[in-house]
């Protein structure tokens, strides 16, 4: 056969949840085009249904997660990065098209997502050295405080910035021992789908990391009234959105993190990566 005349493969995009790549239990997809408006695929319109799957993954995932060390951690998260090196043009294409840049901007936005990657994996072991310690306190006693990840936490990753911003929100969630539930960039879901498909042959566990794509609005509504989440991350809301959706969350006294006006190339800190992490202090009596 002439090579002219051969059909490309078209990819399926699909949701990550649990592990598993399900398509939306409602069989709905919309078309997601590039920065100029040409079709680019279909990706799944994920329900309310699939945030609740999601958020039972993410439940279940969260006791093997949180209890591994942070060592462990750290390693799978710079495997991670390994991965994402070797697929780094297939992200540079994705990030180009969803964004339009050019194929040197998009280069530097996948770098710089996949060093921020290593970045974060290299916090898991030092992180409880600036967020907890020694209290001192007028007895005696040792007073030690330590953190500890608040649980299920469902991001907004931002609109913005489709891998940068996305890798941005999802690292410092989990490094700490969080598990979480991802709505993508609505207008820029593929380049979190193929995310999802690094992470699945990773060695991170199922479940620990569940990425939706769809109506921002819509899937943000389920998971900010859900009992069974414990966070939010509102990076990819609008200040109307963001305000419907903190009230919602405080049914259950969710923790927020709300949106704000961020550069996702600039140094990250520390803020996000001690946002999603509780303290736990013990009191001891010292010995005589």
């Amino acid at each position: 056969m002439n090579t002219v005349d051969r059909l490309s493969v078209l990819k399926t995009y699909k949701l990550y949840v649990g592990g598993k790549f399900p398509r939306s239990e409602s069989g709905r997809v919309y078309e997601v085009t590039d920065s100029k408006g040409a079709w680019l695929a279909n990706a799944p319109l994920a329900s309310r249904k699939d945030a609740r799957d999601a958020v039972v993954a993410a439940r279940k995932a969260f006791g093997g997660w949180s209890g591994a060390t942070a060592y462990n951690r750290g390693q799978i998260l710079y495997r991670i990065a390994e991965m994402l090196e070797g697929r780094r043009d297939q992200f540079v294409a994705e990030v180009a098209a969803a964004e339009g840049l050019s194929k040197a901007k998009a280069t530097a936005q996948v770098d710089a997502a996949i060093d921020r990657w290593v970045w974060y994996a290299g916090w898991s072991d030092k992180v409880a050295q600036i967020a907890g310690g020694a209290n001192p306190v007028a007895g005696p006693y040792f007073n030690l405080s330590s953190p500890e990840p608040t649980g299920v936490v469902a991001v907004l990753a931002p609109q913005d910035s489709s891998f940068l911003g996305l890798v941005s929100v999802i690292a410092p969630a989990i490094v700490t021992g969080n598990t979480v539930v991802v709505a993508a960039a609505e207008d820029a879901p593929l380049p979190a789908l193929s995310l999802a498909e690094v992470l699945a042959t990773s060695d991170l566990p199922g479940g620990v990391v569940n990425i939706l794509s769809g109506r921002t609005a819509e899937l943000g509504a389920p998971l900010a009234a859900h009992q069974d989440v414990n966070a939010l991350d509102l990076a990819g809301a609008d200040e109307e959105l963001a305000k419907e959706l903190e009230t919602a969350a405080a049914d259950n006294l969710k923790r927020v993190l709300r949106p704000g006006t961020v550069n996702w190339t600039a140094d990250p800190g520390t803020g996000r990566l001690l946002s999603f992490l509780e303290t736990k202090t013990v009191w001891h009596p010292m010995g005589v």
